[in-house]
């Protein structure tokens, strides 16, 4: 049996006594929360091998019965127990591979959830065996040195800070022309690593970023647009700032570059969502709310931010941008389809939040999937960056000499 390092959660005020007990475990499509009837000090995770499964210990709690836990998903049973007079040990039995990607305990200590993605057999095996690997990606850690328990890296984090936004940035290409502005967005980023690729545990916030960097490029050698990302390096932005960004540099197209992720590691193939209320499907509606949860860190939400003023001016650009996406998603996939696969229904609607700019014509595009084995290495290939790049770059050209025939 193989121990897999973690990281540990922040901890809170410490208590004499362990008081809270596990009030509820909600296991969803990719995530897995529990609940307690008090404060809890901290926790530390640990993915353990033949059987596969994930062990929690939380610092704070004391063994009780466990409430019902849904076995319909990942997890097809769920024990605890005393491990020591402190801390209690929950052991979640996993019905297929998974992995943690990340994880939040709320600031009040009365809830813990641990973002999961589907791995392959081999994929949890090789995580397993890597055990100086880092799960999580944080920030603000309190000890410049973690500190080592029984082979886990144990790393108390701040509490969580308010966003600062950071400066708009550069635009490339030749900035006060009149050239039409493209956004790229790298989807995830910083704490946030998104998707985890079977191909060697890769991140899908290096993917994205990979890949808008050289869609960039390629678009700035045409010579007829102008093109800015709305983050070039590994930096969390909150999901309203992303397109934000967008509309303060009066962008002309906005694309969001991510890479997809499903429980069986057959699934395979790019797909373009464009932004509905109401999903296509509900594939669709659980992207929409896995990505849209990307604000959250620590338990506090990032993204709160007022809406905007609802008007019937608002609605009628939103209508328009929202007719004009489609269109451009019906040009990407024809332009990227010789070289890059797709989905069979490659064109999907969702309430993504990142698309919600009224003005700005927006699409999200994922790549592909990172559970998958060809796609993955499709995707951190400069081949296939070059591929996804040269097709993004055709259906731009093409969609901004559409517009100017059309006036």
């Amino acid at each position: 049996m193989t121990l897999f390092a973690a990281v540990a959660l922040a901890l809170l005020a410490p208590s004499t006594a362990p008081a809270a007990t596990i009030s509820a475990v909600d296991v969803g499509y990719d995530s897995l929360t529990l609940r307690f009837d008090d404060a809890v000090e901290g926790a530390r995770m640990f993915l353990l091998d033949e059987p596969q499964r994930i062990a929690l210990d939380i610092v704070g709690a004391r063994a009780a019965k466990l409430p019902a836990v849904a076995t319909d998903g990942f997890v097809s049973r769920a024990r605890g127990g005393q491990r020591d007079a402190d801390t209690a040990r929950v052991v979640f039995d996993l019905a297929t591979p998974t992995i943690v990607t990340d994880a939040a305990l709320a600031t009040d200590g009365r809830s813990l959830t641990l973002s999961v993605a589907p791995a392959s057999k081999r994929s949890f095996a090789e995580a397993v065996r890597e055990r100086a690997r880092t799960l999580f990606t944080q920030v603000g850690f309190r000890n410049a040195s973690p500190a080592t328990e029984n082979g886990a890296i144990v790393v108390p984090l701040e509490p969580a800070r308010p966003y600062v936004p950071y400066a708009a940035p550069p635009i490339r290409g030749g900035r006060g022309t009149n050239r039409p502005l493209v956004v790229i967005d790298p989807g995830h980023g910083g704490h946030d690593p998104g998707a985890i690729s079977v191909y060697g545990g890769r991140k899908e916030k290096d993917a994205a970023l990979a890949i808008a960097r050289a869609i960039r490029d390629a678009l700035v050698a045409t010579g007829r647009v102008r093109v800015a990302l709305t983050r070039d390096d590994d930096r969390f932005l909150v999901l309203q700032e992303r397109r934000e960004i967008a509309r303060r540099l009066k962008a002309d197209l906005f694309i969001s570059i991510h890479a997809d992720s499903a429980p069986a590691d057959l699934a395979r193939g790019a797909s373009i969502y464009t932004l509905s209320e109401v999903a296509s499907d509900q594939v669709a509606a659980r992207l929409a709310a896995r990505e849209n949860r990307s604000d959250v860190l620590n338990g506090v939400n990032l993204g709160n931010a007022p809406p905007d003023v609802s008007s019937i001016l608002v609605d009628l650009a939103q209508r328009e941008s929202m007719n004009m996406s489609s269109s451009f998603a019906t040009l990407m996939q024809r332009e990227m389809a010789p070289s890059v696969p797709f989905r069979s229904s490659y064109h999907r609607f969702a309430a993504f939040a990142v698309l919600k700019a009224p003005d700005v014509p927006s699409v999200l595009l994922e790549t592909g999937y990172m559970s998958n084995i060809e796609d993955s290495k499709f995707l951190f290939s400069s081949d296939g960056r070059a591929a996804i790049a040269d097709g993004v770059t055709s259906a731009v050209t093409a969609y901004f000499a559409r517009r100017m025939a059309s006036r």
